[in-house]
């Protein structure tokens, strides 16, 4: 498997996938995001007070998990995630990365939204189960 159709099947499988991190007290923490794909990095909005965002502050590495098919087909993807709040990947981001509109989270756009920040996920492994890995399993590293 090549990390060409590691991106394929996350975006057959679902435009929604869960994130697993790890905070300053161990606990992990897992919640949904919509992520996208930019070139070989993932990228997802947070909050920048977020409980991901202060999770991958203390520990960058995640899980990612994309839902489950009928069929039972599933991706999980790990890597190195990266907090940015910068104005220039702001406005970088906001038109033409995303399959739907920001502004419906942040109507102040990258401007004045102090509070959005975007997580990039750089994925060094990959596993894809076809039928629960019934059917076969794949894997892909960097």
């Amino acid at each position: 498997m090549d990390l060409a159709r590691v991106k394929s099947e996350s975006a057959r499988l679902s435009p929604w996938a869960h994130i697993a991190t790890v905070g300053a007290d161990g606990a992990p923490d897992v919640t949904p995001v919509h992520p996208c794909w930019e070139g070989d990095t993932i990228w997802f909005m947070a909050g920048v007070q977020s409980v991901k965002a202060r999770n991958i502050a203390h520990n960058d590495e995640v899980a990612m998990h994309w839902q489950v098919t009928e069929a039972g087909d599933g991706l999980e993807i790990w890597g190195a995630a990266e907090l940015h709040v910068d104005l220039d990947t702001k406005k970088r981001l906001w038109d033409g990365v995303f399959d739907y509109d920001l502004n419906a989270f942040a109507p102040g756009g990258p401007e004045a939204s102090p509070d959005v920040a975007f997580i990039a996920v750089r994925p060094h492994r990959a596993l894809y189960l076809a039928a629960y890995g019934m059917q076969g399993r794949e894997t892909w590293s960097a």
